[in-house]
């Protein structure tokens, strides 16, 4: 569990009325058809939930109240944990199915309930809460003064032996959840919405405050939860289909309703944690090379363009936007996955997933944001990604957004094989080697990049492979180098930079291309100012 460096921490979502059974009747009278062929009809789906955000949008907001006793609230993060739902108690445990439901404990920062739901074929109710399903470990409290709170949130569990079930997807605080695939650990987490991220003003903190979870049929490889989300400026209806695997995918439908106009709707955000790597190494002795949740932004562009940003640990709030009409995808990624790469038994980062977004309908016009906070250690999540639409949006119509998150170690697969991508980013003084063969600093900043592909093995027998490098208005290009890296099977550049005026950033951009034809996406990298 993390702080979120952005603002206070998380609040969570607040209780809603159970979704009413009386309900059923009429939707069968209309013959409501299931999401999938496989599914019975179902009393509850998006079109439910849509209506839920549209009435809930006209209505004034209403901040929920925490229920929490105090020796609940007063929990420290290590105390909080021994809080455990009983997994004998899972439901659906004993119902032979893929799936079944665990639950968190409200405690701590959590201190409003949510309202979860099943839904069963023609059947919706709500599941109840019992403190007789959890176990305390040492804490010294009186569970029975907990009959009256709720639920925080829920956790998904997918495998085939009903024994031996993996954790496959959370949903616990605001908006917010984390899915891990196969031999995956958690990592980044991906929310429904972001409003006014990065803001002088603050950040608005939306909040899924019901959830119906759809109970899957004996065969169901996936599982389908709606959600309302509800905040000062907007509600939205959600629709999340996962499909655990060895690369686990979400697919979301939403619906959104404004209630005013917002300065920064951040559509698709994800948050991750980046402390140090090879791209800003550590101003301190640490044992471990890197530690980070992602290790760049990744954008595909509706006009076939790719652009790789290493993240970094920025002395002070730092917020970049990437132009992205209808964006082709965009995410959140960790590019390294060996273990010599962190050297950290306990927290394994290279099993931490990239989260890779790929729309799903026309966004319109709009940017990719970056926001990076600075963090002084690892228990931040300083790193937030979205996309932003650009055009006033109307806020007396809903606004459909639909995307889907795929969860992998195996980057490649999503990335276009016309073009490289990069591998590794390496910082440095620069330097030069003097007749003595002794190396010498040249004041410069150094950054190795290396460069793979399947179109780099061989790109062409006469090929003429060059770096496209663009240092800004405020960098000088001391020297570029592109050589041939046979341990990768690729191409590394070495480029050495200077700032005009060191009290301004100097925002630089490469790619390898050999004669006209380009071979590479674009690095994008900023050298901080005063550094």
């Amino acid at each position: 569990m993390r702080n979120v460096a952005v603002t206070s921490y998380l609040k969570t979502s607040g209780s809603f009325a159970a979704y009413a059974t009386l309900k059923k009747s009429a939707m069968l009278a209309f013959g409501v058809a299931s999401l999938f062929s496989a599914q019975a009809v179902l009393a509850f789906d998006f079109n439910d939930v849509s209506q839920e955000a549209q009435e809930l949008a006209q209505r004034g907001y209403t901040a929920p109240q925490s229920n929490l006793p105090g020796s609940l609230a007063g929990l420290n993060f290590q105390q909080y944990q021994q809080i455990q739902y009983k997994p004998a108690q899972s439901h659906w445990r004993s119902d032979n199915l893929r799936f079944d439901l665990g639950f968190f404990h409200e405690g701590m920062h959590y201190n409003t309930p949510v309202t979860i739901n099943e839904v069963n074929g023609d059947d919706v109710q709500e599941l109840k809460f019992s403190p007789d399903n959890f176990n305390y470990g040492n804490l010294d409290v009186d569970k029975s003064k907990f009959k009256d709170l709720g639920f925080a949130g829920f956790k998904i569990n997918y495998g085939d032996n009903p024994d031996k079930k993996n954790e496959s997807m959370v949903f616990l605080g605001a908006s917010y959840f984390r899915v891990a695939g196969q031999n995956q650990r958690y990592g980044l987490s991906s929310r429904g919405l972001a409003v006014d991220t990065g803001l002088n003003s603050g950040e608005e903190f939306p909040r899924f405050k019901e959830f119906w979870v759809v109970k899957p049929q004996g065969d169901d490889r996936y599982l389908t939860i709606y959600a309302l989300l509800d905040s000062p400026s907007a509600t939205g209806a959600y629709r999340f289909i996962l499909r655990p695997g060895q690369d686990s995918v979400v697919d979301v439908q939403s619906r959104l309703f404004l209630r005013r106009q917002v300065t920064k709707l951040g559509i698709a955000p994800l948050t991750s944690m980046y402390l140090f790597g090879p791209e800003q190494p550590s101003n301190d002795s640490n044992y471990r090379p890197a530690i980070h949740d992602s290790n760049g932004l990744q954008l595909a562009t509706g006009d076939g363009q790719w652009l790789w940003r290493p993240l970094a640990n920025p002395k002070r709030l730092s917020v970049d936007t990437f132009p992205a009409n209808n964006p082709r995808g965009l995410g959140l990624l960790q590019r390294d996955h060996d273990f010599g790469d962190y050297q950290d038994v306990e927290n394994r980062y290279e099993l931490r997933p990239s989260a890779w977004i790929e729309p799903q309908n026309s966004w319109g016009d709009g940017q990719v944001e970056l926001v990076q906070i600075p963090t002084p250690d690892e228990t931040n999540d300083n790193i937030v990604s979205f996309w932003r639409p650009t055009q006033e949006l109307p806020t007396n119509q809903p606004l459909d957004f639909n995307y889907t998150i795929n969860w992998t170690l195996n980057e490649s697969r999503y990335h276009t094989p016309d073009l490289g991508w990069v591998a590794q980013t390496r910082r440095a003084r620069g330097e030069t080697v003097q007749d003595n063969l002794v190396r010498k600093s040249d004041d410069s900043t150094l950054y190795v990049i290396d460069f793979v592909g399947p179109n780099l093995k061989s790109p062409g027998s006469n090929d003429n492979i060059q770096a496209d490098v663009n240092a800004g208005d405020n960098g000088q290009i001391v020297r570029s180098e592109v050589t041939r890296n046979p341990a990768m099977g690729g191409y590394r550049l070495k480029l050495s930079v200077k700032a005009n005026d060191t009290s301004k950033p100097v925002n630089m951009k490469a790619f390898l291309k050999n004669g006209d034809s380009r071979l590479t996406e674009t690095w994008n990298y900023v050298l901080p100012a005063n550094e």
